[in-house]
This record gives C-alpha cells, sequence and structure tokens, in this order.
C-alpha cells in the first residue's frame, strides 16, 4: 500500500511541474527570441533531481513527524534542495533568433544582447570533463554556456554566423575560429 501511495505522490508532483512549466512558459516568455523556439536550457537532470529530491524531503518530512525530528529537519533541507534544482531548470535559459540572444535567470531581469556585441571569449575546463564557455560583452558582463547544456553548439554556431554578420567580417578571415577545439570568438586576454 505504502508503493502505490509513493508512486501516485510522484505522479502528482510531476503532474504538477509540467503543468508549472507549461503556465510558466506562456506567462513569462513572450519576447521574439523566446518564440523562435532556439534556446540553451539547463540540462534536463536538474529538474529531474529537483522533482526526486522535493518527493524524498516530502517522505522525509512525513516519517519525521512521528519517527523523529532528525528526518523531519533533513526532509525538510532536501526538500527545499530539490526546489532549488527545479527552479534552476525552470528559469535558466538562453533563447536567440538570427540577430540576438535573450538570458533569463531567476531572479534577474531577462536581457537581450546583439550578437555583435561578443567582444571576446575563454575556454575553462570543468569537473567531469565539460567545457565552458564564457562570452564576454561590450557592457562589461560575460555570458558562460556549458558543453552539458542542452542547444549549446547550434547556439555558439548561430552567434559566430551573427557575430560575423553585424561585424561585417567574413568567417573565412577569422583564424582563431575552430569549433573543433571549442574556439568561436577572439580569445580574450588575461589582465
Amino acid at each position: 500500500m505504502e508503493f502505490l501511495f509513493i508512486l501516485l505522490a510522484a505522479a502528482c508532483i510531476f503532474g504538477l511541474c509540467f503543468i508549472v512549466d507549461k503556465t510558466f512558459t506562456k506567462a513569462f516568455r513572450s519576447k521574439a527570441q523566446h518564440r523562435s523556439g532556439l534556446a540553451v536550457r539547463a540540462s534536463k537532470r536538474y529538474g529531474l533531481f529537483g522533482v526526486i529530491l522535493i518527493v524524498l524531503g516530502i517522505l522525509g518530512i512525513c516519517t519525521g513527524v512521528s519517527e523523529g525530528a532528525v528526518l523531519w529537519v533533513g526532509g525538510i533541507i532536501v526538500m527545499l534542495m530539490g526546489a532549488g534544482l527545479a527552479i534552476h531548470y525552470l528559469s535558466y535559459g538562453i533563447f536567440y533568433d538570427k540577430d540576438s540572444f535573450l538570458l533569463s535567470r531567476f531572479g534577474k531581469k531577462d536581457r537581450v544582447y546583439r550578437f555583435g556585441e561578443i567582444q571576446g571569449q575563454k575556454l575553462y575546463l570543468i569537473q567531469g570533463g565539460a567545457v565552458m564557455v564564457e562570452l564576454y560583452m561590450k557592457d562589461g558582463s560575460s555570458v558562460s554556456v556549458q558543453s552539458v547544456m542542452e542547444g549549446v553548439y547550434p547556439f555558439l554556431d548561430a552567434a559566430f554566423a551573427g557575430w560575423c554578420a553585424q561585424t561585417g567580417r567574413d568567417p573565412e578571415q577569422c583564424p582563431f575560429h575552430d569549433p573543433s577545439q571549442s574556439l568561436w570568438f577572439p580569445t580574450v586576454e588575461e589582465e
């Protein structure tokens, strides 16, 4: 009987997350870049692990009410961690079209950049062998994308094509451009 309750609770939580995602998308993503259908998103594992941790947290809270404070407090902590992962997955995204991209993050206002505003890039090797490409913008800010994100390589290819078109460069005359080495833009030198 407990297994059926857990299965029903998990189905309800997955359904609720699906409804929230669709509602969130319709209500807050109405700009041209959102409608293009082109995006860089956090890996779906963030959302999945978030939902699993929320379910485990709820189970810990329910068990902790009768078993002890340690499970109750632990359940709250696990549930909050899961909520953080789910919120990150739902709120982070880079949406782009042929001229510009829009950076969406939780708690920050959406920011639109034209591809011509990209000044250069730096590469970082992160844990697990993934590559992070940090794009430096004209206004002094930077935008980071990781190779493990969904849609990152089509975005970088589109960004390079848009950057060349907006800055008047010929793609054939860009010796730094080598996608096989994760190089799309001139490398920013250390200061």
